[in-house]
């Protein structure tokens, strides 16, 4: 039994933090992806204006 505490006390101090790292750097890949996708559509915008699109 205590080999099982003991097993359980060491998981659960080795993924304490883990799930604040991981959850950390989703936001930080979710918020690149986020700017390059903004900026696709900038780019799209200024071409489509600068070239003459008929806003029909």
């Amino acid at each position: 039994m205590d080999q099982i505490l003991l097993f359980k006390k060491i998981y659960a101090e080795a993924f304490r933090n883990l799930g604040h790292k991981i959850l950390k750097n989703g936001f930080k890949i979710y918020f690149w992806i986020c700017t390059a996708l903004l900026a696709v559509v900038l780019y799209a915008f200024c071409y489509r204006l600068l070239t003459g699109f008929a806003w029909d």
